[in-house]
């Protein structure tokens, strides 16, 4: 059967929704795995992840799925271009993914059905994926695995739906929203970024109230660190008992956002290029970790 859920390594960080954004690179499936910089191009990031079995960055995009190790240069993981909307690491080489399949996916292509990958799970590092369940169905643009469960946002009905082994789905609420995040203590306790503003729940997302706060456009939250989000213009800030605490500024418009025990992580959009920004000093700074345009 499909295996137990674990609790997300990174402290149940909320793995983000990326905007859905055309391709524009034209790069043709597979190219970029020969290492050249002008081939492996990290563009229209959707969500980041640490695995921890190599401690590698990991960064899903609408091109596929690439890994960015703290020294050396960044390269494609496996031949897929699949367009990975939501994107969450459970465990050593053990991800979760949805959005939608490469076209040249036999297997991930359900004829008849939109282009909707549903769950699908890779346990060889993002090397390969196999379907879970929704094939077709459902396009999770947030996935969060935590407390034994799969919660997981599905844009094509505006459900937020939550699992307990990945294939009978509780469709818990329906509201338009950009993000959400699982209290990493709490299973029960989530924070949205809805079209009215912050959202909060202590059913597990049967109900939400309003509350105050920035607009944010990702949240991500994390045992140590807390409760973080970033908005449009790259102003990052932790929740506070009394209020959100503004961080350091972020170099332009997020494209994905991970707490992490130890560091902070953030995709950031620069025109048509892309940069990954790490703070290693709990937000206050943040210094780049890779460019598509670095020589």
């Amino acid at each position: 059967g499909f295996p137990t859920w674990a609790v997300v390594v990174a402290g149940a960080a909320a793995v983000l929704v990326g905007l859905a954004l055309l391709a524009g690179d034209g790069d043709p499936p597979g190219s970029g795995e020969t290492g050249a910089p002008d081939e492996v191009a990290i563009a229209h990031v959707h969500g980041l992840g640490i695995n921890p079995a190599d401690g590698a960055l990991y960064v899903a995009t609408h091109h596929g799925l690439f890994r960015v190790p703290d020294q050396g240069e960044a390269e494609r993981v496996g031949d897929a271009v699949q367009d990975t909307m939501g994107f969450t690491v459970v465990g050593p080489d053990h991800f979760l993914a949805s959005g939608h399949p490469d076209p040249q996916d036999e297997r991930l292509n359900v004829p008849g059905k939109p282009p909707l990958l549903g769950l699908v799970e890779s346990t060889d590092g993002g090397r390969t994926w196999e379907p879970v369940s929704l094939l077709g169905e459902a396009d999770f643009h947030s996935l969060v695995a935590a407390h034994g469960l799969v919660y997981g946002y599905d844009a094509t009905t505006g459900r937020l739906m939550v699992s307990a082994d990945g294939q009978e789905w509780e469709r818990r609420s329906q509201l338009r929203m950009g993000d959400f995040a699982v209290d990493p203590l709490d299973a029960d306790h989530l924070v949205a970024m809805t079209e009215q503003g912050l959202a909060e729940t202590s059913d597990g997302g049967r109900t939400w109230r309003q509350v105050g706060g920035p607009q944010f456009m990702f949240l991500s939250w994390n045992e140590s660190q807390g409760l973080w989000g970033v908005t449009a213009e790259g102003q990052t800030y932790r929740r506070t008992e009394e209020a959100w605490e503004p961080g350091g500024d972020l170099p332009g418009s997020p494209q994905a956002l991970l707490v992490t025990d130890d560091d902070l992580y953030a995709a950031v959009g620069e025109g048509e290029s892309t940069g990954i920004y790490v703070s290693t000093d709990g937000g206050r700074t943040w210094e780049l970790r890779y460019s598509d345009r670095q020589p």
